[in-house]
């Protein structure tokens, strides 16, 4: 299917960190049109903010490809719940990891509670993320700053640290980056400079682990239509969003999913260190 919705879409406010359920029109996570193929058999997954939109969408997709998976998330129990559903529809094991990434403790205990379930950790899906907008420098609170950067960058640092002692060579390691690390949007300036700083980490990682067989790359999302965009954009900013990409709307969280899927894979075997866009067209460098 590439008959998705175009702008403009309605006001629909919400508070951070956004309820999908709510969301009009409800984003596609692949729980009805996503097709597996057995490339993730018996795989262990952890997917940071794995409750709603892309994490939803990759959790659903690596259950299918046949994947156990742990979802991380800050509360949004209901959509996490959601999620846990579609997980075990597919006949897989879900793990449901509630708590706020930006405390240190939190980062390592997704990890160990994810090891003592399944025992290791084959592919890491370091997706959680916060943002807010804002028009002017001068009114980005310090403590938001700080905030922006422990849960985007930070956690991902202390989680990659936590998670390499249960890895084994041939596991894969994927971080959501952001066409922002290509093209910060002004009014996202501490999110689109964490994930700059995710691509560099990423790059940088990869290099690092490569002589251990684990391999480490980005993906790099243009706008898709998830409860990030209604719970920190502007009205005017959700009513025209994904309008600016040649395709001229914005992506589903499902058409996003193939990407960690074969990066995720065995078929991904010599794939790392690299920046994958998923960008409706707009190019990134």
């Amino acid at each position: 299917m590439t008959d998705y919705p175009k702008p403009p879409f309605k006001p629909q406010q919400q508070q951070v960190p956004g309820d999908q359920s709510r969301m009009d029109p409800y984003p596609d996570c692949g729980e009805k049109s996503y097709k597996g193929s057995g490339k993730l058999v018996n795989k262990i997954a952890l997917i940071t903010g794995g409750d709603s939109g892309i994490g939803r969408a990759v959790a659903i997709a690596f259950a299918r490809e046949g994947a156990d998976v742990a979802i991380s998330y800050l509360d949004e129990h209901e959509d996490a719940k959601e999620t846990a559903r579609w997980v075990e529809e597919a006949g897989r094991q879900c793990l449901l990891l509630p708590g706020d990434l930006a405390q240190k403790e939190h980062c390592s205990a997704i990890v160990d509670k994810t090891v003592a379930q399944f025992g290791r950790i084959d592919v890491l899906v370091n997706n959680a993320a916060f943002q807010m907008s804002h028009e002017t420098l001068e009114e980005i609170p310090d403590e938001e700053w700080v905030r922006t950067f422990d849960i985007n960058i930070t956690a991902m640092f202390r989680i990659c640290k936590a998670a390499l002692p249960s890895m084994a060579a041939g596991s894969s390691i994927i971080n959501t980056s952001s066409v922002n690390s290509d093209t910060p949007k002004p009014t996202l300036i501490p999110y689109a400079t964490t994930k700059g700083a995710i691509a560099n980490f990423s790059a940088g990682l990869a290099q690092l682990l490569g002589p251990r067989g684990i391999r480490v790359n980005s993906v790099a999302p243009g706008p898709i239509w998830t409860p990030l965009i209604v719970s920190t954009m502007t009205d005017d900013d959700v009513k025209s969003f994904g309008e600016e990409t040649p395709l001229g709307r914005p992506g589903q969280p499902v058409e996003v999913a193939p990407i960690y899927v074969l990066l995720a894979s065995d078929e991904g075997s010599y794939i790392s260190g690299t920046r994958y866009g998923v960008t409706g067209g707009k190019p990134i460098l």
